[in-house]
């Protein structure tokens, strides 16, 4: 059933649902922008030079594609061009490269100066930078290079795809076979965590016609995939996966860590704008069962996908409790109304740690606030 809000127009608002009146909301939106990009001691927006800035990994001291395109969309969802443009300048200047097997790719960390830490592009922040970058065009128009923000989102995007047939010794960041996102371009494994089939669909209407069919058929075996990846009772994610759904031991033996905290928000943001697999929300469900039937709130630690703990902290249980309310836009379960609940009444997160934590919980905010939106 087609009800999403690309179809309606209507986004939900779960937290007008718990009873929140819709200043309240308002206020708390506002203030939580204002508190990551302005406030003194808690920002993790800063500008630099006359016309650019950067979102600084707080804990590691860089500005990565992840956030940089965060907070391009962030911007773009709050009205704030000014901010984007800082954003996207800094991105274009000290990250973009221009030569080599990853030209027309993000190199996906560079320190605060501008200076790359590495060559290489991590795939979520290409898929961010483009659709910040269409809905950019959407709101304030096309300007001239580099703020010609659909030219600049097409050109992505086909790197994405033709990398190969583009740059001599090239690596797309799609497997053409199976229609689904790597790790990186040369992996032969996911992050189920990248896996945006709500942005594939959009992609299909704005890329180009050449490749209208790849996103349609990527933004569904997205969905089927994290049907894969996403264990049968604990409704956990792997941070990283082979293209069989089992979990992929990287960098460490943890699974349900800090990059698959994204998959329950990414499903229900999916949920709120497409809702073309319902039964996605059978994975938050059983996720936000086991949460709260075999955890104390904020206490985490590092899983396997069966939820087994480990004896190791999890770095980021803002970030669990933010995206585990956000997938109660999927979710059908007895606890989803509670997630959004506590989510309401969690602060934001202080300290080294911040970034990661805050951009998902202004995802999260802006997801349960039904102001995530769609421009196209």
């Amino acid at each position: 059933m087609q009800n999403g809000a690309f179809y309606t127009g209507k986004y939900p608002n779960l937290f007008a649902e718990i009873g929140i009146a819709q200043d309240k909301i308002e206020q708390k939106i506002n203030d939580t922008f204002n508190t990551m990009f302005f406030d003194p001691e808690e920002k993790i927006y800063f500008e630099t030079g006359e016309n650019m800035a950067y979102m600084l990994d707080t804990g590691n001291n860089d500005a990565r594609t992840e956030g940089m395109s965060y907070g391009m969309m962030m911007a773009v969802q709050m009205d704030r061009k000014d901010i984007f443009d800082r954003l996207w300048l800094f991105s274009k200047t000290y990250m973009y490269q221009s030569k080599g097997k990853y030209q027309g790719y993000f190199a996906w960390s560079v320190r605060p100066d501008g200076t790359k830490n590495a060559e290489g592009p991590a795939p979520d922040g290409e898929e961010y930078f483009a659709m910040a970058l269409f809905f950019a065009s959407k709101r304030w128009g096309d300007g001239e290079p580099p703020f010609d923000y659909s030219v600049q989102a097409r050109d992505i995007l086909r790197h994405c795809l033709h990398q190969s047939e583009m740059v001599e010794g090239g690596e797309p960041m799609w497997d053409h076979s199976n229609y689904y996102i790597k790790f990186v371009p040369e992996a032969s494994f996911s992050d189920p965590s990248y896996h945006l089939p709500h942005f594939y669909d959009l992609f299909a209407l704005l890329a180009g016609e050449q490749d209208m069919y790849f996103w349609y058929k990527a933004a569904e075996a997205s969905r089927q995939y994290l049907h894969l990846c996403c264990d049968g009772d604990t409704g956990m994610a792997p941070e990283y996966a082979e293209f069989d759904g089992t979990p992929k031991r990287l960098f460490h033996d943890w699974q349900f860590y800090s990059d698959a905290y994204r998959v329950a928000m990414n499903i229900g943001l999916d949920a709120a704008w497409f809702n073309k697999n319902e039964t996605l929300g059978d994975i938050v469900d059983k996720l936000q069962a086991f949460l709260s039937e075999n955890t104390t709130l904020g206490e985490y630690y590092a899983y396997t996908i069966k939820g087994e703990p480990f004896d190791e902290p999890a770095m980021h249980p803002v970030a669990i409790i933010a995206t585990t309310a956000a997938g109660s836009l999927a979710a059908k379960g007895k606890y989803g109304l509670q997630w959004v609940k506590d989510f309401w009444e969690l602060p934001l997160r202080k300290g080294d740690r911040r970034y990661y934590d805050n951009c998902l919980y202004f995802f999260s905010l802006l997801m349960l606030a039904g102001q995530y939106r769609i421009y196209i």
